[in-house]
C-alpha cells in the first residue's frame, strides 16, 4: 500500500485583495486534485469579481486588475459557495487538503463566505473535519533548524520542484501539492506511522509552538504585531463594543 504522499491528494489556493483575514476578499482560487504522483492533476478555477478596488500594491502580485475582474470574474456569493462545496468534498472523498499557510487562505474564506453567504465555512462540512496539510508548518517542524525564509517560493526551490507562474492560484496549488510530496519522501523515516489525520492534529500542536517562538522573537525586537496561534483557522475576532 503506498505512503499517504504517494496516494490522493487535493491542494487549494487564493489569491486577494491583500492580507487582512478580516476585510481583504478573494479574487481567484484553484483546488487541485491528483491521485498519484504520476497523474494528471485536475484543476478546478474560480475568477471572482469582489465589487471592492483591487489595490496597486494586490495587482502588481497576481495580475489581476479591477477592469479584469469585472469582465470575467463572477459574483461572490455563487463561487465561494461552490469553492467551500468543492473542498468539502475532499473531506467525504478522503482526500488530505493540501494549503500553504492554511490559517490564511483557509480564515479568509470562512469570512467571506459569513460575509456573502451569512453561513461559516464549518457548516459546509456537514460534521466533518478537513484534513490539512500545510507544507510551511510541516518544513518548519521536520527541518526547524534551516536559515532562510519559507515562502512557497523558497520551499519550491529547497525541495526542487518546479513552480512556473506564482502567484496564480493553480499553479501555487499545484506546487504546494508536489512540495508536501517531496517533503513525504525526503523525511519518510521521521513520517513512518504517520498519517494525515494524525498529521492534521499534531501540525495544529506544532503551529502553535511556531507561532509563540515567533511572538517571543517580536516581543524582544519591539515589534508591536501579535501572532495568532490557531491553526487551520482562525476564530473570529469578537465584535467591537
Amino acid at each position: 500500500m503506498p505512503c499517504w504522499y504517494d496516494g490522493p491528494l487535493a491542494s487549494f489556493d487564493t489569491e486577494t485583495t491583500g492580507i487582512d483575514v478580516e476585510r481583504d476578499r478573494v479574487v481567484s482560487a484553484a483546488l487541485v486534485v491528483q491521485e498519484t504522483p504520476r497523474s494528471a492533476p485536475r484543476i478546478t478555477r474560480w475568477l471572482i469579481n469582489p465589487g471592492v478596488e483591487i489595490p496597486e500594491a494586490a495587482t502588481a502580485i497576481h495580475g489581476l486588475t479591477g477592469d479584469h475582474l469585472a469582465l470575467h470574474g463572477r459574483w461572490p456569493a455563487p463561487a465561494l459557495e461552490e469553492i467551500a462545496r468543492a473542498l468539502a468534498a475532499q473531506s467525504v472523498a478522503g482526500r488530505p487538503l493540501v494549503v500553504m499557510n492554511a490559517p490564511f487562505d483557509l480564515t479568509l474564506l470562512d469570512r467571506e463566505l459569513k460575509r456573502h453567504r451569512a453561513t461559516p465555512f464549518d457548516a459546509y462540512l456537514g460534521g466533518r473535519s478537513l484534513c490539512v496539510l500545510d507544507p510551511r508548518v510541516l518544513d518548519k517542524h521536520l527541518d526547524r533548524y534551516r536559515k532562510g525564509r519559507r515562502t512557497l517560493t523558497d520551499l519550491c526551490a529547497h525541495y526542487e520542484v518546479e513552480l512556473t507562474g506564482a502567484h496564480e492560484a493553480a499553479a501555487d496549488a499545484l506546487a504546494a501539492l508536489r512540495v508536501v510530496r517531496a517533503l513525504g519522501h525526503r523525511f519518510a523515516e521521521r513520517l513512518e506511522g504517520l498519517q494525515p489525520r494524525e498529521l492534521h492534529t499534531r501540525q495544529a500542536v506544532w503551529y502553535a509552538a511556531q507561532a509563540r517562538g515567533l511572538q517571543a522573537w517580536f516581543d524582544r525586537s519591539g515589534t508591536p504585531e501579535a501572532v495568532d496561534p490557531h491553526w487551520p483557522l482562525r476564530p473570529e475576532l469578537p465584535a467591537a463594543a
